[in-house]
């Protein structure tokens, strides 16, 4: 089982400019590397309050700063991308990291990208669905013809798509946030599924599950590989991660929550949510390793990738985190999770 991380690359720190953001982040997945995490993966937001809207930029600079673990996109914002610089942008990011790469497509959570480049949000789905066809006609051959719809991006008719990466085919996700098109859609077309868990109780997302091993099923594809991504937090003691944690994540999912009407989060919510069977893992690295190895017996997913910078989590407490997971709770879930 993989074991990983993924940021926003949140900067809501007024004391940390947007320089030494970056730079603490490259210093984040240098330690993941070291420490054995599998996977690294940057999101793409276009809000102040984060600085990642080039994940492929990010992930180039850390490709050449690692050895071994696998740099990923969390997400590529598909519907408002260029799916041929999208695949040119992950195919330079696999030579430099030597076949390290991976894309996790999905809709997007924000809509600042869809006016930014100049597409309408009532196409939102449409333009997902034409562009991951052009992104995987594209990972298929190195010559190109495809129509579309007409109606998006002009066709493209026998061109070539430079530079081919390493890694054939060069890894694509499907990322889903509870949208059981979504769920369909990636088993159908046989590509792993990652599942955003922030909320609620785990055992409510079982029925998406369920329907993308049976689309799969049905298209031919067994044992496509399934992700669950959390948000996560691990100190030495139960008591200090729920306090070190909680003042950053509350601000940051109040503040979010305020633009999308959801009930203000209190402490008591918190603390419920990161009980044993919450959405949240928060605690030490023997709670974080239970509810790691719980989550895997209730959907046997293969990859477990942990969000911890939620908010202006101070970039020393990050590292000791990361450092925890690689060490303690990493290990201890491979062991569990090995036949």
């Amino acid at each position: 089982m993989e074991i990983g991380l993924y940021t926003f690359a949140e900067q809501t720190d007024p004391a940390v400019d947007a320089a030494t953001r970056m730079r603490n982040l490259l210093e984040e997945i240098e330690l993941a590397d070291q420490v054995g995490l599998d996977v690294f993966g940057v999101g793409e937001h276009h809000r102040p309050d984060f600085i990642a809207s080039a994940p492929a930029v990010v992930l180039a600079a850390a490709a050449v700063r690692t050895k071994r673990i696998r740099l990923a996109s969390a997400v590529t914002v598909l519907s408002s991308d260029d799916p041929v610089r999208v695949f040119q942008q992950f195919a330079t990011v696999d030579l430099l990291s030597g076949g390290r790469a991976e894309i996790m497509a999905g809709r997007g959570s924000f809509t600042e990208s869809f006016p930014l480049f100049g597409f309408d949000l009532q196409d939102y789905d449409e333009l997902f669905e034409e562009n991951l066809d052009l992104l995987l006609r594209i990972r298929e051959s190195e010559r190109v013809t495809w129509e579309g719809s007409g109606k998006h991006r002009a066709a493209i008719h026998d061109l070539g798509v430079y530079p081919r990466p390493l890694q054939n085919p060069l890894p694509v996700w499907v990322a889903v946030g509870g949208t059981p098109q979504s769920a369909v859609r990636a088993g159908s077309l046989g590509l792993p599924m990652a599942l955003a868990i922030i909320g609620g109780t785990p055992e409510r997302f079982q029925p998406f599950i369920e329907l993308f091993r049976e689309a799969a099923r049905r298209a031919g594809h067994e044992a496509l590989p399934l992700g669950i991504n959390s948000h996560v937090w691990v100190s030495d003691t139960s008591q200090q991660a729920a306090n070190e944690y909680y003042p950053s994540y509350a601000a940051m999912m109040n503040r979010i929550g305020r633009e999308r009407g959801w009930q203000t989060l209190y402490r008591a919510q918190f603390e419920a949510s990161r009980g044993p069977r919450g959405a949240l893992l928060v605690g030490s690295p023997q709670e974080v390793i239970d509810k790691i190895l719980w989550e895997r017996e209730l959907f046997g997913n293969t990859r477990f990738l942990a969000q911890m910078s939620v908010g202006s989590m101070p970039h020393a407490q990050v590292m000791h985190a990361i450092e925890l997971l690689g060490t303690q709770v990493a290990p201890a879930v491979r062991k569990a999770a090995t036949p």
